[in-house]
């Protein structure tokens, strides 16, 4: 099963925190030449996808690598990637790492990934900053062209609650407004995940998928529980139709424990290509399932951790 999903990099800074160095990544079979690329490179301050994410303080998504300000166009169209996205991870105001994924498809994979944003100083609403959507050129149309309330929809959802969300079974889902035209073309998945800035501007990045093709074989969201003495599981959704949460009854990850204790012990970024030695009842289960690699990003609010959004490819 191909997943959307098929590059994932950390870029961190370097001893002089003026540029990013590689990091460490994730990589399809197939895409050595662009991973040995890519751990030679470094991004200064507003340059390339990393750097333009650094210095813009949100997620940035380039949809066209070709004469943009990407570095490794060549590289990627040879191993067809189709689109970035670069998601700034922040200590206050000081730069932790930029996670990068790179996503590919084909003329049978169904998906899109969205980056949305609302200005409260211009609108109520979110409304789209770019996609992308390889085919399904009816439902980008339609998707540029709608804005969300807070609250509606995937993207208003999200905003509201200030969580990573899972939305399921989209085509029965009263909360996704453009369900109708997800289902033409087989979308029936999301995700979506919040970004705040200091400055009050809140951007959702949504992942959309059909079963077949997802964007990923598995997603996870902890959050802390009431003490915030471990992380217990509050949703997810696995390709396999395996129930997460009968799996995780009862169960916790303690801070600094495997990938996703490690994510939020650190306000850092987790890879993990091999998930036999993750150490945590989420890579136990995982690794159970025949999955072997997880990606855990730190969801951080004005007040520490607010959640830990696993996946797994």
């Amino acid at each position: 099963m191909n997943t959307f999903l098929r590059v994932v990099e950390l870029w961190v800074p370097d001893p002089t925190r003026m540029r990013l160095e590689f990091g460490g990544g994730l990589y399809d079979e197939g895409l050595s030449a662009f991973k040995a690329v890519s751990e030679e490179l470094h991004f200064g301050y507003d340059e390339g996808l990393p750097g333009k994410a650094w210095a813009s303080g949100h997620p940035v998504i380039l949809t066209k690598f070709t004469n943009s300000y990407f570095k490794r166009t060549d590289q990627a169209l040879a191993a067809g990637l189709t689109c970035g996205v670069a998601v700034p991870v922040f200590a206050g105001e000081f730069l932790q790492a930029v996670l990068v994924l790179f996503c590919g498809d084909d003329e049978a994979h169904v998906g899109a990934i969205e980056l949305w944003h609302n200005d409260p100083d211009v609108s109520h609403e979110m409304g789209l900053v770019d996609g992308y959507y390889g085919t399904a050129d009816m439902f980008e149309f339609n998707s540029r062209h709608t804005k969300f309330p807070r609250g509606f929809g995937l993207p208003g959802r999200t905003w509201k609650a200030g969580l990573p969300l899972i939305i399921k079974d989209l085509h029965d889902a009263k909360g996704f407004l453009r369900w109708e035209d997800a289902a033409k073309i087989g979308i029936n998945f999301g995700v979506g995940v919040p970004y705040r800035t200091g400055m009050d501007q809140t951007w959702v990045l949504t992942f959309l998928s059909a079963r077949a093709t997802p964007i990923a074989r598995r997603f996870e969201i902890w959050i802390p529980n009431e003490t915030r003495s471990a992380l217990v599981f509050r949703a997810g959704d696995c390709s396999a139709q395996t129930d997460l949460a009968a799996l995780y009854a009862e169960k916790s990850i303690a801070r600094g424990e495997g990938s996703i204790g490690g994510a939020w012990a650190t306000g850092m970024p987790a890879l993990n290509n091999e998930l036999a030695h993750d150490g945590s009842v989420a890579g136990l289960e995982a690794c159970t399932s025949g999955l072997s690699r997880i990606v855990a990003l730190p969801v951080i609010g004005n007040f520490g951790l607010d959640a830990v959004l696993a996946w797994y490819l």
